[in-house]
């Protein structure tokens, strides 16, 4: 089973969410920056690496939000982590339509990604 890796980036209370480009069928969905754990790659450095190609930015990694949500009719699972930004980074949409940062009370103004919502609804608790 792939394991897709995605990251809660927070700051100041607030989640760092990004409006996919492309494949036609999820442009201008929402979701949190990561992807494809390579073979033989850690999580935690797959979601490192993810970060700094699609947001130039590196971050550091903490505790899991959420738990397994199966993708892709169960041939693959999303494991979500929250992080914080490292030494003043800030995020550029490098492969996102554009970019928000949401505090508890405006993750409902994006559509997301039918895989996000499980962790959009666990993350008010990292986010108070």
């Amino acid at each position: 089973m792939r394991i897709i890796v995605g990251a809660a980036i927070i700051e100041d209370g607030r989640v760092l969410a990004c409006e996919r480009s492309d494949p036609p069928e999820t442009a201008g969905r929402w979701e949190f920056p990561g992807g494809k754990v390579e073979p033989g790659e850690a999580e935690i450095d797959a979601l490192v690496r993810e970060c700094e190609e699609e947001l130039g930015v590196r971050v550091r990694v903490g505790e899991r939000v959420g738990g397994d949500v199966p993708m892709a009719n169960g041939r693959s699972v999303l494991r979500v982590y929250t992080a914080v930004l490292l030494d003043g980074d800030r995020p550029q949409a490098l492969e996102h339509a554009q970019l928000r940062w949401l505090a508890v009370d405006e993750l409902g103004e994006v559509p997301w990604l039918p895989a996000d919502a499980p962790i959009v609804a666990a993350l008010p608790t990292f986010l108070t």
